[in-house]
């Protein structure tokens, strides 16, 4: 993210579109890689991006400049892809769209590496899907974002309590997929012994 100049911000709640610009430039990465790992579609996360813009644009005489600026943008960012997700009722999105790399390249990782952590990564993916749009909002903010609580909490508006609640309830749900999805794998892994005996 580029660095932010609070004069724009000043600028931006008095109306000028000059300084919006470059506010826009400066938080459209992370405002589209939220939308696109909440909603799980390019077409839908620019979009939902475009509209955060314009909410942002909206209501940025309101915003409280004792706030994170940040913080504020990418809640706007996270309610609506909550409201998108309970419309729509998106049950299923690949987080991340893996570029080709080029074998010839020392700098890339190896092939096999790549693919075992493409897989994990997708695994991981589908388990977050399962997770209701608030608690995965929550789970996305604090573990890819690195947001904390209190700014989870104000993003969300929930308390820092009731974020704490869901990020406890979202992993010990994630870890019951874990422990079935394991469980299911040993199994399989069994009466395919068995099978070639």
């Amino acid at each position: 993210m580029k660095q932010i100049d609070p004069i724009w911000i000043e600028r931006a709640r008095h109306g000028d579109e000059e300084a919006f610009t470059m506010l826009v430039e400066a938080y459209q990465t992370p405002v589209f890689n939220l939308c696109y790992r909440m909603l799980g579609e390019s077409t839908a996360a620019e979009d939902a991006a475009q509209e955060t813009f314009w909410r942002v644009w909206q209501k940025i005489k309101s915003y409280d400049p004792q706030r994170s600026f940040s913080t504020w943008v990418l809640s706007i960012a996270a309610h609506y892809c909550i409201d998108q997700q309970r419309k729509q009722k998106i049950t299923i999105f690949e987080l991340d769209e893996y570029p080709d790399f080029d074998l010839g390249d020392p700098h890339m990782p190896n092939p096999e590496i790549t693919v075992i952590t493409n897989e994990e990564e997708e695994t991981l993916h589908r388990m977050i899907n399962q997770l209701n749009p608030p608690d995965r909002a929550a789970v996305i903010l604090k573990y890819w974002y690195g947001c904390s609580e209190e700014e989870i909490s104000q993003m969300l508006s929930l308390t820092v309590s009731a974020v704490k609640s869901r990020l406890h309830r979202a992993r010990r749900q994630l870890a019951e997929v874990v422990t079935k999805n394991q469980s299911t794998t040993l199994q399989r892994g069994s009466s395919d012994e068995a099978l070639s005996l």
